[in-house]
């Protein structure tokens, strides 16, 4: 097939071939911009004493660390033009995002739909002990790359669904908005793997407070940046792979 050259014309009246330059990806009309924030550092859990618990679901409050890791994604978030901000059930969402709705004068919306992943009989903290133990449970989680090995803990398919189901309903609300979503590791994880097409895992390594973009239109989720800790070389990055 044969395509018709375009031609430009000069001041002189010369004509030249039309120049074709590299540009930034363009946000497509009516998108949202949803940038998802991984809550900072929670406390360390000790063997022994459950955290405690909102709906079953483990609920520590920041570190010192993750208040320092707050006001840093916060402070790097203040002038990105954010339209409205959502956080999970469990308050370490809420805890992070605060800097950023006193600032903004934004009072954040919660959305139950990007609370952590149910982790059955390892909630309460005990995740991270046998994680850090790599227990034969959590190899095998692992290695199938499925949370529902953990007994009692929620399936792929379940997570999956309320993850896309809760970004579907924001997009809706939030047409042609940036968001701002302080959530989970195992959230994170899941959207980005819903946008790529990835393994289910890929992507459960995001640090705490860091900052991943999706770009959200009604049929096509673009991933645009993940993990970034660009801020936080004052506060320190971290946090383990997977839930959290």
């Amino acid at each position: 097939m044969k395509y018709a050259s375009v031609l430009v014309t000069t001041p002189t009246g010369n004509q030249k071939p039309a120049p074709y330059r590299q540009r930034p990806f363009p946000v497509p009309a009516g998108a949202m911009d949803l940038l998802l924030v991984r809550h900072g550092q929670s406390e360390a859990y000790q063997e022994g004493t459950q955290f405690p618990l909102t709906e079953g679901h483990g609920d520590p409050p920041l570190s010192a660390l993750g208040l320092g890791q707050a006001r840093e994604v916060c402070g790097r978030l203040a002038g990105a033009e954010i339209d409205a901000i959502y956080v999970s059930t469990l308050r370490r969402t809420a805890q992070t995002a605060a800097p950023l709705a006193a600032r903004l004068g934004v009072t954040p919306r919660v959305e139950p739909g990007l609370r952590e992943v149910y982790l059955g009989e390892w909630e309460g903290g005990l995740y991270r002990k046998m994680v850090a133990e790599m227990h034969p449970i959590a190899q095998r989680m692992f290695a199938e790359e499925r949370w529902d090995v953990i007994p009692g803990a929620e399936s792929l398919v379940s997570f999956d669904g309320r993850v896309r189901a809760a970004i579907v309903r924001l997009a809706a609300e939030h047409a042609g908005q940036r968001v701002a979503v302080f959530t989970h590791g195992g959230v994170i994880g899941q959207a980005l793997a819903l946008a790529s097409g990835s393994r289910p895992f890929a992507f459960n390594t995001a640090d705490n407070a860091s900052i991943s973009r999706l770009i959200v239109t009604a049929d096509r989720w673009y991933v645009r940046s993940f993990n970034d800790t660009a801020h936080l070389d004052g506060a320190g990055a971290g946090g383990a792979a997977g839930s959290g």
